[in-house]
C-alpha cells in the first residue's frame, strides 16, 4: 500500500512539472509571435502612423528644426549663449531653435523685399534703393533681437515693480516666527507675476536638493535685476557669517522703498520734458491753426476785395 502511494505521488509530481513546462514554452511562444506581429507592423505601417500626424509635426516643426540648426551652425557660439541668457531673462517666451528660427525667417522675409524693392525701382535711383534695401535689411536683423530685449525689460519692470511687496512680506513672515523657505513659499502663494513664478521655481530646486544659496544666486541671474541681487547678495552673507536675517530683510526692505519713491520722483521731474515733444508737434500746431486761421481768413477776404 505504501509502496502504491509512491508511485502516485511520483506520477502526479511528474505530470505537475510537464504541465507547467508545456504551458510556459506555450506562453514564451505565445509572447514572441505577438512581439513579432508589432515588430512587423510597425514596420509595414510607419508611413500610414506618419500621414496620421497632424500637419504642423510632420512639416512644419521639422521645417523649423533644420533652419534653426543651419542658422545656429553659422552663428557664433558667444552668440547663442547671451541669446539663451536672454532668452532666460525673458522668462523663455520660446526655445531657443525656435527664437533662432523665428530670426532666419525675419532676415529671409524683410531680405526679400529689399531685394524685391531694389529690382522693380527704376535704375536711376540708385542711392535710394540701396538706402530702402540696406533699411529693410536691417529691420529683419534687428527686429527679433529688439522684440527680445523688450522682453526681457518687461519682466525685469514686473519684477521691480512687485519686489518692495514681496520683500515686505517675506520680512513680516520671518519676524513671525517662519523660515526663509516658509516665508518664500507664503510670497509665492499670495501674489502673482514673474517674480512669484522665478520664486517657485526656485523653491523647487532646493526640494530637488540644490543649495539654497545657488538657488538664490540663480534667481537673481534669471532676472538681471539689480535691487533682487542685492537682496540675494546680503542674505547670502548673512546665513555665512551668522547675522539675524529678520534684521537685513528690514534693512533691504526699507532701502527699496527708498528707492522706489526716488525712482517716482524721478520720474516726475522727467514728466515735463516728455510732454514738451508731443506739445510742440500735436497740440501747438492745433492751436496755432484754430486762433489763426479765422484771422488768415478774414486777411485774405480784405485782401482780395
Amino acid at each position: 500500500m505504501l509502496l502504491v502511494l509512491i508511485v502516485l505521488s511520483v506520477f502526479a509530481t511528474v505530470t505537475a512539472v510537464a504541465i507547467g513546462v508545456r504551458k510556459r514554452s506555450g506562453a514564451s511562444a505565445m509572447e514572441s509571435r505577438i512581439q513579432d506581429f508589432r515588430s512587423r507592423s510597425a514596420v509595414g505601417y510607419e508611413d500610414e502612423v506618419d500621414l496620421d500626424r497632424p500637419f504642423v509635426e510632420r512639416v512644419l516643426r521639422p521645417g523649423v528644426e533644420g533652419i534653426a540648426r543651419a542658422m545656429a551652425s553659422v552663428l557664433p557660439a558667444s552668440v547663442l549663449a547671451d541669446l539663451q541668457k536672454q532668452l532666460i531673462m525673458a522668462g523663455n517666451p520660446m526655445k531657443l531653435n525656435a527664437y533662432v528660427a523665428f530670426w532666419a525667417v525675419c532676415m529671409v522675409l524683410f531680405g526679400g523685399l529689399a531685394l524685391m524693392i531694389f529690382v522693380t525701382l527704376p535704375g536711376d535711383l540708385l542711392l535710394q534703393k540701396l538706402g530702402m534695401a540696406v533699411v529693410f535689411a536691417s529691420v529683419g536683423w534687428l527686429a527679433p533681437r529688439m522684440w527680445l530685449k523688450g522682453k526681457v525689460k518687461a519682466k525685469q519692470k514686473a519684477v521691480l515693480r512687485a519686489l518692495p511687496d514681496g520683500l515686505d512680506l517675506i520680512t513680516t513672515c520671518v519676524e513671525a516666527g517662519l523660515g526663509l523657505d516658509a516665508a518664500l513659499s507664503r510670497v509665492a502663494e499670495k501674489s502673482s507675476g514673474p517674480l512669484a513664478d522665478d520664486i517657485t521655481r526656485t523653491l523647487r530646486d532646493m526640494a530637488m536638493g540644490k543649495l539654497r544659496r545657488d538657488a538664490l544666486a540663480e534667481l537673481g541671474e534669471r532676472n538681471g535685476v539689480e535691487e533682487l541681487s542685492n537682496f540675494i547678495n546680503s542674505v547670502i552673507q548673512a546665513e555665512q557669517l551668522g547675522v539675524g536675517i529678520a534684521q537685513v530683510l528690514r534693512v533691504q526692505s526699507e532701502q527699496l522703498r527708498t528707492k522706489r519713491r526716488q525712482r517716482a520722483e524721478q520720474a516726475a521731474h522727467e514728466a515735463p520734458i516728455k510732454m514738451l515733444f508731443p506739445l510742440v508737434l500735436f497740440i501747438f500746431p492745433a492751436f496755432l491753426l484754430v486762433i489763426l486761421g479765422p484771422a488768415a481768413i478774414r486777411i485774405s477776404d480784405t485782401l482780395m476785395k
